[in-house]
């Protein structure tokens, strides 16, 4: 599959996700490395389109592509490409696979993704009046600011908690709840705040807890003990 695409000069770069064949391929080129698969490899059966927020990398978008031969054998590949935030396109597959009209709907209005040539690319699945696009991390669930995360709560969180109960330890804000300064009414004339700037706090990863010197594991020093007081044998009779 991967021959394919770079003897025809798109410059595809292969690996594995979880196991299935991955290609990789420029947004350019889209198009056209999926008329290869489909016509010269022989992956006839589109299962997917979706995409992922990648945050500053843009969006990255996948295909599921797959052929079956050989009685249940099937043959599995995903196609990925990237492309940029700012104004993210990507021409459409709906000429070539006819199952990818509905899915690059999705993504539109979930992402926010444009495919130039499709022939109906409204919406698919949010009401008309919706605002903003729900998959994009920067995206504010304001059901999850406007009313108590029905998530795990700290010990002494609960809202049935006594007010004598255990204290509670500081307080995590919920996925998909922004830091108060970067959401929600600000004073006129203030700068507004970066977009990503939750979604790039919540990506990255916590701080390592400290280990000792060597990167052991510090235990708790035992109490000294009374050197043993020396014994005399019995006395013989």
């Amino acid at each position: 599959m991967l021959t394919a695409l770079t003897e025809a000069g798109i410059a595809a770069t292969g690996s594995d996700s979880f196991g299935v064949p991955t290609v990789d391929v420029p947004a350019d080129a889209w198009v056209a490395a999926h008329e290869i698969l489909r016509d010269e490899v022989g992956l006839i059966f589109f299962d997917f389109l979706t995409a992922s927020d990648e945050l500053t990398d843009g969006f990255r978008l996948v295909t599921h592509l797959a052929d079956f031969w050989g009685g249940a054998h099937v043959e599995h590949l995903l196609v990925r490409t990237l492309v940029p935030r700012a104004g993210a396109a990507l021409p459409t597959l709906s000429e070539v696979y006819a199952g990818a009209n509905w899915h690059e709907r999705e993504t539109h209005e979930m992402f926010g993704i444009d495919f130039p040539g499709h022939p109906n690319l409204v919406p698919l699945l949010l009401p008309d009046e919706f605002e903003g696009h729900p998959l994009r991390k920067e995206f504010v669930l304001a059901s999850r600011v406007a009313k108590p995360w029905p998530g795990a709560k700290e010990p002494g969180e609960s809202d049935h908690a006594p007010k004598t109960g255990a204290p509670s330890r500081r307080r995590t804000l919920p996925p998909g709840v922004p830091d108060p300064e970067t959401w929600g009414p600000r004073p006129p004339g203030s700068p507004d705040p970066d977009p990503l700037a939750p979604a790039q706090a919540a990506s990255t990863p916590a701080r390592p807890r400290r280990a000792g010197a060597a990167g052991e594991r510090r235990t708790r020093k035992a109490a000294p003990t009374a050197p043993a007081e020396p014994t005399t044998p019995p006395a013989e009779s």
